[in-house]
């Protein structure tokens, strides 16, 4: 019956080593590419007409010294038109400098043919004298089932058009009649993997200047959709959120009664974790969950240890009562059968813990080799932006179950163990209870 205790630990241990590592792994990845993506902090507008003013304001944190970088940005939505084809397609426009998003981003080392070249980004391969857009990856080509995109040695060459309404800074169609929209021919120069699903899948990226006047943000005042800002190395995320708060706010109050001030009003300043948090929250959500379901198998080895410390007390009346006919005190039974409890939890936990660091290890060939055999992936990666499978093992979640097992099997054996310690040594030694 010990045996099987113990194994029941290590199986519960293992089942929760091997989860919490693999959905903490994906949680903590998915925050990185958000934070490498957004920036550090961001002062944005939910708005599709923006907000003026901005290029005073990025002058202003320019010249803070917790600031590293900062970049102005244009966020819309366009329709895209391909050469040569009838198919349309919405995306979702981002206007950017690409010198300057660099620097507050990870925007350089996610392109593909001017990897962390920013300068020339916007610059195709093949003639840098025409304009150029990037493209998220996932609008070009698709992601195959062994995890891989079937990307060209060379840049392609093919021109697309953007189509976008311009709006006035009322919300307003800026344009009458029938040049409603506003159309810019673009060749393609380089594409851009975040891996990010959403990102990846609807985001084009053009320069500052032409996004702004397709989007119809090229009037006096200028406007922008939202300031991107990189901290200095050192600068807490929300001592620096706050003082980028406190500068808005007094820039706001100079900016009263400007023209298109009222657009201000709405403009508020997040940390990444607050801009990006509607994707973020789906994530942590999922991990509460997963870490509340596998707290009921806590609440198993709890009782599997009090099922298994009350079959082996019952069969051990005999011994508990002549240990305490030759002066064995309650409090030594109590330690005596606790420290059993503590043994089982000691051993389970240590076998459950190597067992999973063990699988952990090769997981990723483990599902490969099912794959290959039997066409089987724990993530379809033609779905889900997901590499190899994570298999880290954190040191601090490794304690928390560790502490965790131990202390459900003490738990289990403390009914018992004072059950034990409440016998009567006359009762448990009379001739007929022998």
């Amino acid at each position: 019956m010990a045996y099987l205790a113990v194994l029941a630990v290590a199986l519960c241990v293992f089942m929760v080593v091997v989860v919490m590592t693999v959905m903490t792994g994906l949680v903590h990845d998915f925050k990185i590419k958000n934070h490498n993506w957004v920036g550090d902090c961001v002062v944005s507008s939910d708005s599709l007409v923006g907000f003026a003013y901005y290029e005073e304001f990025v002058q202003m944190l320019e010249g803070k010294d917790f600031v590293k970088a900062v970049s102005p940005v244009i966020r819309s939505y366009a329709l895209l038109t391909y050469e040569q084809s009838d198919y349309n397609e919405n995306v979702e426009l981002m206007g950017i400098d690409a010198r300057r998003h660099c620097m507050a981003t990870d925007f350089g080392s996610t392109l593909h043919y001017h990897k962390n070249a920013c300068a020339s980004v916007f610059e195709p391969t093949y003639d840098a004298n025409l304009p150029g857009g990037v493209f998220g990856l996932n609008l070009l080509v698709s992601r195959d089932e062994f995890k891989s995109y079937r990307l060209r040695q060379d840049s392609p060459q093919f021109r697309f058009m953007v189509n976008c309404f311009p709006l006035t800074a009322k919300g307003a169609l800026a344009k009458a009649g029938l040049g409603l929209v506003n159309s810019k021919t673009f060749y393609f120069s380089d594409d851009s993997r975040t891996d990010l699903a959403k990102v990846d899948g609807s985001f084009i990226y053009l320069p500052l200047g032409q996004a702004q006047i397709l989007c119809g943000m090229g009037g006096e005042p200028k406007r922008a959709s939202a300031i991107h800002i990189k901290f200095r190395q050192g600068v807490k995320l929300d001592h620096g959120c706050k003082e980028v708060a406190s500068l808005w706010q007094g820039f706001l109050e100079d900016k009263k009664g400007q023209k298109g001030a009222g657009l201000l009003d709405k403009v508020v300043v997040e940390s990444w974790k607050g801009y990006r948090r509607e994707t973020i929250a789906a994530m942590e959500k999922e991990q509460v969950m997963m870490i509340a379901a596998f707290a009921m198998i806590g609440v198993i080895t709890v009782f599997i240890v009090f099922v298994v410390l009350y079959m082996i007390i019952s069969h051990k009346s005999k011994d508990i009562g002549i240990l305490k006919s030759i002066g064995a005190s309650s409090g030594s039974i109590v330690q005596l059968f606790s420290g059993f409890a503590f043994l089982i939890g000691i051993l389970g936990s240590g076998i459950g813990v190597v067992g999973g660091w063990l699988f952990l290890l090769k997981i990723n060939q483990i599902e490969g080799w099912l794959f290959q055999h039997f066409g089987f992936q724990l993530w379809d990666r033609s779905i889900y932006v997901i590499g190899d499978i994570p298999n880290t093992v954190d040191a601090k979640v490794l304690g928390v179950i560790v502490v965790s097992a131990i202390a459900a099997c003490l738990a289990g054996g403390i009914v018992p163990s004072w059950q034990a310690a409440g016998s009567m040594p006359v009762e448990t030694l009379q001739v007929n209870q022998l």
